[in-house]
This record gives structure tokens, sequence and C-alpha cells, in this order.
């Protein structure tokens, strides 16, 4: 299917840039039922809107013509809820009006406000926007609107969760009523009906997906580890897939802080996105990934709103989204026009229900694994490695006169080794992660496996007990609680002894000869709620819930060694 004539010079732009077809949304927005109407869209990010909407107003814009007359005040209005957004929007509109003449200016927040002041003053066809910087430019006299024949509204339901509904109201009050309005939103809910209501008339609704509809072209993988092992888990996942671009989520701004620092210190070219950065640290940031500079953006959700990243393939979660809409919006930064991305879910064992709910409230299908290992990734990196492009490559007779200058006097393996040991230093070293029950054979990531019963631990013979604070309240279970106890105490699984998981606490034996150094280690320190502190007399016997514990002890071992 090709596209439809909307405007010889759009097409002939179309053709340029090899879009050969259009998109479901691109194609909704230009049937002859569309034409001239006001238009309700349902649609997911990257689906092609900003030249679903560009085709679709320019017969208004310029009826027959191809060229714009002169500018003046201007004729179209997009509204788009962030900086990066509009401006990528203006990007998109200027190669498609590139041979019509468009003049296109842009008012977004954090930009100089009188180069803008100048350029309205000057006359533009389309002026594209974000809602504070429009309407203080109204407030002020300097965008005159009385001549518009259509206004846009870009992601109107992110516009509505960032607070700007009253900014959208008074810039289309200021608008002509006889105007198009042309509204884009991933879902519809009753905030964005409402608001279609009172600023349409006869609206068209087209559904073409939205945010709340699993992608076909993203794979989802849920990868379960220890409590407070996420960034051992982001590492390797990173890793493994070695994405051209990847997004991770965290939850706050403290922990985009603290993962970017850890990812930077391993050696990932990373970049972070939050709040705290200031315009230019964010628009240096993604023109970074833009590049290539960059290939990990750290993000909270309240950041990575309007981020548009084509060459995103991987999205990952190193905090569990807090509902299916946020998970589905997130992974939907990848797997876009027509490209496969991967999703991956890091789950914390406590939370493993949690996540099998969101999966399932979502309606999509997720493989579930451990971490990808260490020797999984170096495998990984062999075949990455044989499989580079440069050794396909015809050598040029400079490259050959120098390759046999080095192998003189020199093996060809040590030159081989060489070239793999220049490869292997570019890359992050994969993290060892510990491995809480032992399979016949490794687990591939995404492969769904079953685990089997852990084999008991054996008590320590005269060890020391103590307690910590996580009990089967917080889904305590000794596959993820040994792997807190070895690193927060330096000891090994061989140290530990019976285990015996109450309501609130747990118990635990360490070997006598280690338990000074597991005292020392673990006095005054925490993970969060792991709390590690010794247990009093006999507290090995005693319950600290309405039920008794469950032992984990080694049932050869004496009765009175046992929790």
């Amino acid at each position: 299917m090709s596209f439809p004539t909307v405007n010889p010079a759009l097409n002939h732009a179309l053709a340029e840039r090899d879009y050969l077809e259009p998109t479901a949304v691109q194609s909704a927005v230009l049937v002859d039922d569309a034409q001239g109407r006001d238009l309700l869209v349902s649609a997911q990010t990257g689906s092609g809107k900003t030249v679903a909407y560009g085709l679709a107003f320019a017969p208004t814009l310029l009826g027959e013509a191809e060229r714009f007359d002169r500018p003046a005040a201007p004729l179209a209005l997009v509204i788009a809820p962030t900086r990066e957004l509009a401006m990528q929007v203006k990007g998109e509109l200027a190669w498609l009006y590139a041979q019509t003449g468009a003049r296109i200016a842009s008012c977004v927040g954090g930009m100089d406000s009188r180069a803008e002041q100048r350029a309205l003053a000057a006359g533009c066809h389309i002026v594209v926007g974000t809602p504070g910087r429009l309407r203080d430019h109204l407030e002020r006299g300097r965008l005159d609107l009385g001549s518009l024949r259509v206004a846009v509204l870009d992601e109107a339901d992110e516009m509505l969760d960032l607070g700007f509904r009253e900014d959208l109201e008074f810039i289309l009050d200021a608008t002509p009523g006889e105007r198009r309005t042309l509204l884009f939103s991933a879902t519809i809910p009753k905030e964005i009906a409402s608001l279609a209501r009172r600023y349409q008339q006869n609206a068209l609704r087209i559904d073409v997906g939205g945010r709340n509809e699993p992608h076909g072209d993203i794979e989802y993988r849920a990868v379960t580890m220890a409590p407070h092992d996420a960034e051992r888990a982001a590492v390797n996942v990173l890793r493994y897939f070695e994405a051209r671009a990847s997004l991770v989520f965290c939850a706050t701004r403290e922990g985009v802080r603290r993962l970017h620092g850890r990812l930077i210190e391993r050696g990932f070219d990373a970049v972070a996105l939050s709040g705290e950065l200031s315009q230019h640290d964010r628009t240096n940031a993604l023109q970074s990934l833009r590049d290539g500079r960059s290939r990990v953006c750290v993000a909270t959700d309240v950041a990575a709103r309007g981020l548009d990243l084509p060459d995103l393939d991987l999205v990952i979660h190193a905090d569990l989204p807090t509902n299916k809409e946020t998970m589905l919006h997130r992974s939907g930064r990848t797997g876009r026009a027509g490209r496969k991305g991967t999703s991956v879910l890091l789950v914390p064992f406590p939370k493993r229900r949690r996540a099998e709910q969101l999966i399932a409230a979502a309606g999509v299908d997720a493989g579930w694994s451990d971490p990808p290992s260490a020797e999984l990734i170096r495998a990984r990196d062999q075949e990455r490695l044989l499989a580079d492009p440069i050794l396909a490559e015809e050598p040029v007779e400079e490259d050959l006169a120098l390759a046999r200058l080095l192998l003189e006097g020199r093996p060809a393996e040590w030159i081989a080794s060489a070239l793999v040991r220049s490869y292997r230093a570019r890359l992050p070293a994969p993290e060892d992660q510990f491995d809480p029950a032992p399979a016949a054979a490794p687990r591939q990531l995404g492969e769904r496996f079953v685990r089997e019963p852990r084999a008991p631990q054996r008590s320590a013979a005269g060890g020391a007990w103590f307690r910590l604070s996580i009990g089967r309240r917080n889904n305590a279970d000794p596959k993820w609680l040994i792997p807190i106890i070895c690193r927060m105490g330096g000891v090994t699984k061989a140290d530990i002894g019976a285990i015996r998981i109450f309501d609130t606490d747990t118990r635990f034996e360490i070997a006598a000869g280690s338990a000074d150094r597991f005292a020392a280690a673990v006095r005054g320190s925490g993970e969060g709620e792991a709390r590690i502190e010794p247990a009093t007399a006999g507290a090995e016997a005693r319950t600290s819930g309405a039920r008794p514990g469950r032992s984990y002890a080694s049932r050869k071992a004496p009765r009175a060694q046992r929790g």
C-alpha cells in the first residue's frame, strides 16, 4: 500500500525519506471520511503519528497550492507535553514541509524566550510548543492565534498527567472556533473525552492501539534476583544484549543517580535523565544517545516522558513499574516503527507474585529466568566477535602491508589473541551473581524454568545465632536470604548453618570460626529493611510470631543444634 497523494510537495518529501508505505495511523487519518474533520486519535507512541497529523492538516493549510504564502500569524499550532517531544516534532515537520516554504517556530520551556519572540514577530506558518511557554507568549501578546486553522494536541494524556489542563484550555480558548482540532493520545480516559467534547465538533474517532494494549513487536522477559541485587542484574542484562541503545527505568531520582554511577564505574557509556538536570545537560545527554556516544540511558518515568530514541532496542525495569499502564508505556519506547525490541523486568524474589500480576494484567507473555551468568555473557561475546563485520571486510593493501609486518617474527595466534584482548578491553566485565539453586543445566535468559527444592543447610556445630529483620511476612526464603547474609557478613554459604524463618524475622546460625568476623562485619550495617544483629540467648528456639518458624537445618544434625 503506497501513500495516497496528499500534496505533491509532501509526497516528494516522503519519497526522499523512503517512506514507501503508510503506518496504520497514517492510513487512518488520510481516509476520505477524515478529510477536513476534527480527529480524536488513540495511537501508540512511535506509530508515526507526527507524520500522520502533518499529512492530515496539509490540505487545510495549503489547499491546492504546493507552497505557502508569505509567513504572518501561524496557521497551525502543535502542542506537546515536553521540550524533547516538541523539538522532535519540529524536526519531523521541517523535512515533511521542506519543499513548501514553511517557516516553523518553536516555543518551549528552557529555551531563549527572546529568540522565540523574534521568530514569532517575523512570521511563521506552524508553531510547535509546550503548554506553559505557549501560554506565556499568549499572555504577553507575542503569539497571535487569530488566523489559526488547525490545533494539534500531541500525547494529550501525558499533558493532563503533567497538570497542563488549565494551560491547554487557556490556549484553545484563544483560538478561532472554526479551526480543526486534532487530538492524539495513547489512551482516551474520561479527562481526554471531556476535553474532546468541549473543543471538538463532530470528531472522527480513530483507534489504532493505545498504551494499555500490548505491543506485538516487543519480547517480554522477567529476571528473578535476590533483593538489593538489581544493579548487578542490570549490568549483566545490558552485557548480555549489548544493544545499540538501552533505556533503564528507576523509580526515584536517587535510584537513577546510584545506578548511573555504578554503570559509569563499570565502564558503560551511560547518561542519566532526571528532574534535577538542566535543559542544557538534558539536551547533551539525549544527543549523545542519538549519535551513539552513549548507549545506556538511566531515567525516571517522568524524565522519560516524550522521549523518542529510534534505535532503542532494550528497556530494563530496574524497579518494577507501579501498574500495567506504566509497564506498557515504558516498554513501548522500544519495538517502534517495525523494529523488534526487548523489555526486561528485574524481579526480586519477594515481588515475584506482584510481577506475575503485572504481566497478566498487561496481557503479555514473559519468559522467566535467572540473570545471565558471566559464563553465558562471555559465550555471547565470543559469538559477537566471530560475527563482527570487520572480519568479513576485504582488506586494503595498506592494512595488508602492516599485517605482514606484524606477522614477521610473531606467531599468527599471538596476533589473533591481541585482537581478542583488544575486543574484550572495550567491554565492561560481567558481574558474578549468586545462583540461589543449583540446576542440572544452565538456564538461558528467557527460558522458562521450575526450580528444584533446595537441599537443607546443615547446622554449624557450636555456631552463633543471629537475627535478620526479614520474615515470613516479607516472603522470606533461603534462596534469596543466603546471598544477603553472605554479602553483608563477608561469609560463604558453607559458613551458614540452620535457618529458621518466623513471621517477622529470620534466625540463622554462623559457624563458630566465622562468628566473630561476621558479627564485626554486620555491626551497624543494613540494606534497606535488611538488618542483622546477634540473636538473644535461646532465640533460636523461640518464635517471634504467632506461628512456629520453619526450619531449614539438616535432619541429620543433632536435635540440640537444630533451629
